[in-house]
């Protein structure tokens, strides 16, 4: 079975979510739109914070049959039993993650360099995001947008499926596609939107 067998990648950021609605009710509407991959990302939690939020999203997505990743920490990857670990440039290296993970766990990597991914994927990673492909402001600090070019030819030199990232929105789809990507991961599009689950459903 193809262990990348989704094609929307939401990442969570918490201080998105609209007054009135918690975390855990935009994803559960997300999920609820089709959404069946997670990627827990809330950088400024602590482990003793970060881990029983993870508790509480590991059921839930276990509830819909979707894969739950979190961002950086093996630690709380391992303690939760999620499906995997998603790295960026400052985390554990691949290898790394995949010796104590094992060959069965997903883990992602975020890449902004074809020559990130073929580095990525010959570590042993199971998938990259993309990006910014589009402005975004909370991608801002990578620099201006790299553009759906740039994005052809990462997929075109890429040996594992890309997920492009950044001020992705339903109008974007057809050109992604044509550009080769696998998928697509959104933040805002979903997460700050009145209705997560109608959000979810339009990036299908």
């Amino acid at each position: 079975m193809n262990k990348v067998d989704f094609n929307v990648y939401l990442i969570t950021d918490r201080q998105q979510v609209p007054a009135g609605r918690t975390l855990l009710q935009t994803v559960a509407g997300a999920l609820d739109g089709g959404v069946r991959a997670i990627q827990l990302r809330e950088k400024d939690l602590a482990a003793a914070d970060l881990y029983p939020l993870a508790l509480e999203l590991r059921a839930l997505t276990r509830r819909f049959g979707a894969r739950l990743l979190i961002n950086d920490r093996l630690d709380v990857a391992l303690a939760v039993e999620a499906d995997g670990v998603h790295l960026g440039g400052h985390s554990l290296p691949v290898a790394v993650a995949r010796r104590l993970l094992g060959p069965e766990k997903l883990i992602g990597v975020s890449t902004h360099h074809p020559q990130e991914l073929i580095s990525a994927a010959a570590a042993g990673a199971d998938f990259a995001t993309f990006g910014p492909v589009f402005a975004t402001p909370s991608k801002a600090a990578y620099g201006p947008p790299l553009g759906p070019g740039a994005l052809k030819s990462a997929c075109a030199a890429a040996p594992l499926p890309v997920f492009a990232l950044g001020g992705i929105r339903p109008d974007h789809l057809p050109t992604l596609r044509s550009c080769g990507a696998h998928g697509i991961a959104v933040i805002s599009t979903v997460i700050a939107a009145p209705d997560p689950s109608a959000a979810a459903a339009r990036l299908l």
